[in-house]
């Protein structure tokens, strides 16, 4: 049967739609997104270019006005610098102002109307009661206003209009009782004392506002004579904007810091007259709605303006409309404290970019439209042979008809190839119908299959998670424990074991340990012995058995080796093969684990987990496990092993101090023991000396006083033990009292100036001046330094010289008292020996002199006591510095 059809597909999302449609919809989507794109990079780079045009606009409107009005606001500096020159060279007298007025017309008629148009004026205080007032005003080339008051005219300020020749051309008008010293102008110079710029005001003679600019006038003794000054209409600095155009209706207006109008490019006046008065108004209270919108803006934005010390560029929205605005604080003049403010509204840059952004919307709808037209022709063409396609698809749907289905398409030359294709593709689909059908009931058999087997493996996950969670729990109740951290072997051994087994559903498990030397230090590896052996199906606890290194080499040389043997079957592995006729196959133990121990760095023995009956093969889950159980082992061994180090600690301290007791007690009664006959000898020994039992020849006198050195040596040394004893029991409190330095220092001197005074020794102290007082105890540490500077001399030949030096550390937290001499010193390796006690460094020299031995020890106890240390330099032959350092506790602290 001949038929024309065609295949029909398309996308779920177009289900059910004409493909007609579908391609019209793709050329519309096209064109769209084509125009589209390019319409709005066009309007994005046109605003682009509108906001840099307008930023350069503002930035050159706001430098032309500034340079406008500095160059409106010197020339006032220009008037004044020019009648100041007049003055200092004698010209004219500020004393006789009438000869002035001629030359400020003529002044007047130098300045063009182009720049400002000043009205020159001179007032002059001769007293605190008389005052000369004189100003010229320029109205045009013809006309001027003469304005004075003073003596002449009984202090009534007269206004004339005059002729560029000085004439008098009208009456005068008449202000009485006029002080010109009350004027803004001229209170502004007396107060700044230089040339200043006052602030804007409003005269009496007329509605308008104004602003001076003032140079007060002092003689050579530095006397003011009088104030010459301009004044500026403001109305002028308005027509200088009016005359910079911006845009088509941008504005320009001037404000002051606190918002008060100075002038606007509009006609607007900066003041409004209330009572034939001038008021002057804030630019957001102006009649100009632009005006007006843009200084509340600003007032917004910034609610001081002396926030403003910068150019300022912005924008905002008035009417629905986007406004270009700029500020700028005006430059030049520093008492001149006003804002530039430059508004341009956007439309003024969009008009043209409006209009072609008009005509690319109507050339897209063109586009669009003929888009639609070519794409419903285009549509047809294409889809009509497409449905033939379609009608036969529907037929090749069905095989079990029997027939043969052959398409024939003409007209487009890759459907007909198509069509070929789709004749081809009908043969071999019937042929492999047959065959899918017969491979769809084999798929169907391994889907049951494999689904048989997904079952199997998620009952097996199943029992993994919650092996796990069992794991995890097991390791939080040991981790809880009590036996655990307090190091009880016996009873952490028993629990270990047991929760380990049951979590792990293996028959035995054991902790064994290597053999200790015999003193219980390193392990010797030679031996395991069995702390605790659970068994689970008969649920009890064994010890006590061993496995000896010479029995098993191979086993031994595995557990050193490995930190974990993991074992599936014990008849095949190596490593356990020899276990395997004694232990292992007795016992029917066909798998098992074994982790080793470690404590401080080393194996210290193993924890053994076996399975018997069925091989089985260990998980990971399963071996991270048994690692963690054998940490916990691990850690009961460390925590007992530190709990008999400090149980030994303990024993040894007390031992150490009931021996420490024993011997201070045994020192001090005999010393006591040995004084009470010593102080007798020495008591004979002075009365055999002074004769008193009769005359004693030479030779008996040099014994008796070889006696009595040794008795008083003797009777040093017993003190001397006895004060360590107390020092050393703890018997001692320190008396902590304000002491002076200076005379700690001094009084330690005058203990042995009798000794060097014997050899001839030169005794100093280096102390900074107004040292503040130190909490010690002043007699225990006068005993330092007497001990200290007893050696000193002791050790220094005649004629050297044993000082003190006594220096603060740089934040006062410690005070370093050294004792310095120049004597025979010592080498350094023989520092060490000097605090010892009874021992005393051996030369040459120290055997000559007579010592305990016991001297350095008391002063390092005592500096000790105070919480300060004690430091010895020392060079052979050149002496020797001791170093106390104590903290430096200050009275009242």
């Amino acid at each position: 049967m001949n038929k024309n059809t065609g295949q029909g597909g398309v996308f779920s999302l177009f289900k059910g739609v004409p493909l007609s449609r579908i391609l019209v919809a793709l050329f519309v989507l096209q064109i769209f997104l084509a125009v589209g794109l390019t319409a709005y990079l066009s309007i994005s780079n046109g605003q682009k270019a509108v906001n840099e045009v307008a930023s350069e606009l503002r930035r050159e409107v706001a430098n032309r006005v500034e340079q406008n009005l500095q160059t409106y606001l010197s020339t006032p500096r220009q008037v004044l610098h020019s009648n100041q020159n007049i003055i200092d060279m004698g010209l004219l007298k500020i004393e006789n102002l009438a000869t002035w007025e001629s030359y400020l017309i003529e002044q007047l008629k130098i300045f063009p109307d182009a720049l400002a148009q000043p009205a020159a004026g001179i007032a002059l205080t001769a007293s605190n009661e008389q005052q000369e007032y004189l100003a010229v005003e320029k109205l045009n080339d013809r006309q001027f206003l003469l304005r004075k008051a003073g003596k002449s005219t009984g202090y009534d300020l007269y206004t004339y209009r005059i002729d560029p020749q000085g004439q008098r051309t009208q009456l005068p008008e008449v202000i009485r009782n006029y002080d010109a010293r009350s004027r803004p102008d001229y209170q502004t110079a007396v107060s700044a004392k230089k040339f200043s710029f006052s602030q804007i005001f409003t005269p009496l003679t007329e509605p308008t506002l104004l602003i001076s600019a003032s140079q007060p006038i002092y003689n050579s003794q530095g006397e003011l004579l009088g104030v010459n000054s301009t004044l500026t209409h403001i109305s002028q600095i308005g027509d200088l904007l009016q005359n910079i155009k911006v845009g088509k209706s941008g504005q320009i207006f001037i404000i002051e810091r606190s918002g008060l109008l100075v002038a606007s490019s509009t006609t607007e006046e900066p003041f409004r007259l209330q009572n034939g008065k001038p008021i002057r108004l804030a630019a957001s209270q102006s009649g100009n709605s632009f005006t007006q919108a843009t200084a509340k803006y600003l007032t917004t934005k910034f609610s001081n303006f002396d926030q403003i010390q910068s150019l300022q560029q912005l924008d905002f929205s008035f009417d629905g409309k986007r406004q270009f605005l700029e500020v700028r604080p005006l430059q030049g003049e520093p008492n001149v404290n006003w804002l530039i403010v430059v508004a341009v509204p956007e439309t003024d840059f969009m008009g043209q970019i409006n209009r072609n952004t008009q005509t690319r919307i109507f050339l897209c709808l063109g586009a669009l439209g003929l888009a639609i037209i070519l794409g419903i022709l285009t549509a047809r063409w294409i889809t009509q042979p497409i449905l033939y396609f379609s009608t036969a698809a529907k037929d090749l749907t069905d095989f079990t008809n029997g027939e043969d289905s052959v398409v024939k398409v003409h007209g487009i030359k890759e459907l007909e190839v198509l069509g070929e294709s789709f004749n081809e593709m009908a043969q071999q689909l019937r042929k492999t119908f047959i065959a899918l059908t017969t491979k769809n009931e084999q798929l169907e058999l391994q889907v049951k299959q494999r689904t048989q087997e997904l079952q199997q493996e998620i009952q097996e996950r199943i029992n993994s998670e919650r092996r796990l969670g069992q794991h995890s729990r097991v390791l939080a109740e040991l981790a809880n424990h009590k036996a655990v951290f307090e190091g009880n072997l016996e009873t952490a051994f028993k629990v270990i074991t047991e929760k380990a087994a049951n979590a792990l559903e293996v028959e035995r498990v054991g902790v064994w340990l290597f053999n200790s030397d015999a003193y219980g230090g390193l392990r010797q590896r030679t031996k395991l012995q069995c702390i605790n052996l659970y068994e689970r199906s008969k649920q009890r606890h064994s010890a006590d058995i061993e496995r000896n290194l010479a029995d098993y080499p191979i086993y031994f040389r595995a557990l050193a080796s490995a930190h974990t043997i993991t074992v599936t079957d014990t008849r095949t592995d190596p490593r356990v093969q020899e276990l395997w006729n004694e232990l292992l196959e007795p016992n029917n133990i066909v798998s098992l684990i074994d982790t080793s121990i470690w404590v401080g760095g080393e194996v210290v023995g193993t924890v053994l987990y076996e399975q018997i009956g069925i091989p089985r093969i260990w998980e990971l889950s399963e071996q991270n496990f048994v690692s963690s159980i054998a940490e916990f082992v691990a850690l009961t061994l460390e925590v007992c092993d530190r709990k008999r180090a400090e149980s030994a600690l303990r024993e040894a301290k007390e031992v150490a101090e009931v021996a420490n007791h024993a011997k201070s007690t045994f020192l001090k009664n005999i010393s006591h023991e040995l004084r009470t006959p010593l102080n007798s000898i020495l008591g004979i020994t002075e009365s055999l000396q002074d004769e008193v039992y009769g005359p004693v020849s030479e030779e008996q006198r040099q014994s008796l006083n070889m006696l009595e050195s040794s008795g008083k040596n003797l009777l040093e040394l017993i003190n001397q033990i006895l004060d360590l004893t107390d020092i050393e029991s703890s018997k001692i409190e320190l008396q902590l009292a304000a002491t002076s330095i200076r005379g700690l220092c001094d009084s330690s001197l005058s203990f042995v100036k009798h000794l060097a005074f014997q050899k001839n020794i030169h005794l100093s102290v280096q102390i900074p001046e107004e040292l503040e007082p130190i909490q010690v105890d002043e007699r225990r540490i006068r005993q330092v330094f007497i001990n200290l500077l007893t050696n000193a001399i002791k050790f220094t030949k005649e004629g050297g010289k044993v000082w003190i030096e006594v220096q603060p550390n740089s934040i006062n937290e410690y005070i370093f008292f050294s004792v310095v001499d120049t004597g025979i010193g010592m080498l350094s390796d023989d520092l060490f020996k000097l605090f010892q006690p009874f021992m005393q460094v051996e030369n040459s020299s120290t055997r000559r002199s007579v010592g305990t031995g016991l001297g350095l020890v008391m002063v390092q106890r005592i500096v000790e006591l105070h919480g300060g240390t004690v430091h010895a330099e020392s060079q052979l032959g050149k002496g020797s510095r001791f170093t106390v350092k104590l903290p430096w506790k200050k009275a009242g602290e």
